[in-house]
């Protein structure tokens, strides 16, 4: 299998992994409304269940897919968007500060 292959069969168990735990978790707060009975329950929380950990294991068997160098480009984003908002947060306080003693003057 080449990397595409391998990146679209990731996405596609990513999805069916998000889909199974919204159904299941729809489930869970219908059952709490309404009275369904514990044997259905049962069955249908076992099925979702295993659903859900069988696409999680898919969804990590296909993750090296995913080029180390994306990822490391969207940690990179992420540590700069955390700098970013440091400094505009002292600049913020600075311009507050100067504000501040500029009434006190």
């Amino acid at each position: 299998m080449n990397k595409s292959e391998d990146r679209r069969k990731y996405e596609w168990y990513r999805h069916h992994a998000w889909a199974g735990l919204g159904i299941l978790s729809v489930f869970l707060a219908i059952n709490y409304f309404i009275s369904i009975p514990y044997l259905i329950s049962l069955i249908f929380v076992f099925i979702l269940s295993v659903y859900i950990i069988v696409s999680l294991t898919l969804t990590y068997k296909y993750s090296v897919s995913l080029p180390s160098e994306e990822i490391e480009k969207i940690e990179l984003k992420k540590g700069m968007e955390k700098e970013l908002l440091k400094i505009e947060k002292k600049r913020i306080k600075a311009e507050l500060k100067a504000k501040k003693k500029g009434k006190n003057n």
